[in-house]
């Protein structure tokens, strides 16, 4: 069985000011029935993980380097992220990959250094409009999820969130059928690379998720939760998405 979980994407956002929010949705959820991951900005990472105390919520980086350590200004390690208390990393994220030019070889590469510092890696994958509307969905999606996944993907691991890139921050989202095929195809792919492991990696779905819509977007097969941009960013918008996980 696998189990729930409801991941937020703070992007460039969020100040020291932001952990009364982080403790709002601590207070909200005292002992959540799905797990719960914040991924803030790099500052951020340690504050939030000292005033967790002993709440179960988890807390991510957004990024991390290929590499453990070396001359590459202005980035950051996954053993430091590690140390000052990420136990996850999102890797290959649609702005990462547009905005820095990040492959898919890339992506695989700092997932598998997030396993190597004993972290979890979150692999994004989605199309863009041109390619949905040009029916390319499938294959841009299998493309990228071979790619981007290291061979030791396991579901202690690995965790894969599918966002269609025209979907993120716009206010549109696919079809529930859109959602329900993509992450079926997934599923299957997944399951014939690395078997049982396949079965395990969890699958979330990420683009204009809210209240509104979360309890919906969570009845789709397959399924596992979601990675969320704006609305995790106050416990107001996070906590109704986080009880629609935990009612689906």
């Amino acid at each position: 069985m696998r189990r729930k979980l409801a991941a937020g994407n703070w992007k460039m956002n969020g100040a020291l000011s932001a952990m009364a929010e982080v403790q709002a949705i601590c207070d909200a959820h005292p002992a959540p029935g799905v797990d719960l991951l914040l991924c803030p900005p790099a500052t951020l990472i340690w504050p939030m993980a000292s005033m967790r105390g002993s709440h179960p919520m988890a807390v991510g980086a957004q990024d991390c380097h290929m590499a453990a350590k070396g001359a590459h200004t202005g980035d950051i390690a996954a053993p430091m992220l590690r140390e000052a208390g990420a136990t996850h990393a999102i890797v290959g994220h649609s702005e990462r990959r547009a905005d820095h030019g990040e492959t898919s070889a890339t992506v695989r590469a700092k997932a598998e250094a997030a396993h190597a510092a004993g972290m979890t890696a979150v692999v994004c994958i989605g199309e863009t409009l041109e390619d949905r509307e040009a029916g390319r969905t499938l294959d841009v999606v299998g493309t990228q999820i071979a790619a981007s996944a290291p061979d030791g993907a396991t579901a202690a691991n690995t965790v894969v969130a599918y966002e269609p890139v025209w979907a993120i921050g716009t206010g549109k989202v696919p079809t529930l059928r859109q959602i329900g095929e993509v992450h079926a195809f997934l599923r299957a792919k997944l399951v014939a690379r690395l078997d049982d492991e396949g079965t395990g990696i969890r699958l979330l779905y990420g683009g204009s998720v809210k209240a509104s819509n979360a309890a919906e977007i969570f009845a789709v097969d397959d399924v596992d939760g979601a990675l969320v941009g704006g609305a995790s960013l106050t416990c107001a918008d996070f906590s109704p998405i986080i009880s629609a996980l935990e009612q689906a």
